[in-house]
């Protein structure tokens, strides 16, 4: 059980991609660049802000002295304002189709779900 669960943040990080290929697979068919742009930008941002947190845990894990929580919380709080501005200018500027935005901001949901459905199931 203990290496399953030292694993799983590898196993999770990798699913990111095959989500992300998956949807953007699914999206080819309708032929629209804008809607496959949205969809590639938002799976990016998503798995970037996942491993951001992800790689922020460990070291906060690896290193739990008093001013570690936080620096932790002021982590947080950059890595918020940074998606923030991100998402912003890809909306913005660079006009970014929202629905595809949307669709591939899901993948790290998409991913737990499938995760706590798979847990589920055994």
């Amino acid at each position: 059980m203990a290496t399953t669960l030292e694993q799983l943040p590898a196993q999770l990080t990798r699913r990111n991609w095959i989500v992300l290929a998956v949807l953007m697979g699914v999206s080819l068919p309708f032929g629209n660049a804008s809607l496959l742009l949205g969809i590639l930008c938002g799976g990016l941002v998503s798995a970037g802000g996942f491993l951001w947190m992800q790689r922020s845990l460990e070291k906060l894990i690896a290193n739990p002295s008093g001013g570690a929580r936080y620096r932790y919380q002021f982590g947080y709080l950059i890595r918020l304002i940074v998606l923030a501005v991100l998402l912003g200018a890809l909306i913005a500027i660079v006009e970014v189709n929202l629905v595809g935005l949307m669709i591939g901001l899901s993948v790290v949901i998409i991913n737990l779900f499938w995760l706590a459905l798979q847990r589920a199931l055994k």
